[in-house]
């Protein structure tokens, strides 16, 4: 386990945690690989803390496809609606209808209660294309740190 601005960040503290078991994307998504081609995925606690507060979250219907780098869904904070980008190609095959209801469970819980959908992987290589855990803070030290430090600079996720 990562945190920066502090260290033993336990979620729902202040510290940006960064999970070392989870493989993550340029686009913020995790994805936990469970067993049997199975792979969870959700939206890092760097950008739910970024956003803010979320009121709405569109999902995909079990049965789905989803694919690399194309749009799978949305989640609202404010009046800023963000597309949530797939990391891998596989099918859905379940939605957590409790973020559906709850948004703020990603606030909350980005890595446990907030995960946003299960998938079925078609091929385990996806997952070498991914970040892990050390490569995705320093992805987010450079890249996105310094925007955020600079907000003349800020440039959207």
């Amino acid at each position: 386990m990562h945190s920066f601005c502090g260290s033993g960040k336990e979620e729902g503290s202040e510290a940006l945690l960064v999970l070392d078991e989870l493989w993550y994307s340029e686009d913020h998504v995790w994805v936990r690989y469970e067993e049997n081609h199975t792979v969870t995925l959700g939206i890092t606690d760097f950008v739910q803390l970024h956003l803010g507060k979320l009121n709405y979250v569109e999902l995909p219907n079990e049965g789905d496809a989803i694919t690399t780098r194309e749009s799978f869904g949305s989640i609202e904070c404010g009046r800023l609606f963000n597309d949530i980008y797939a990391p891998i190609c596989g099918r859905v095959v379940s939605v957590n209808q409790d973020v559906i209801d709850n948004p703020t469970l990603i606030n909350f819980s980005p890595y446990n209660q907030g995960w946003i959908i299960r998938a079925e992987i078609f091929s385990l290589d996806d997952l070498s294309m991914l970040m892990s855990a050390d490569d995705y803070e320093e992805y987010i030290l450079t890249k996105h740190l310094p925007k955020i430090i600079f907000p003349n600079h800020l440039t959207s996720l």
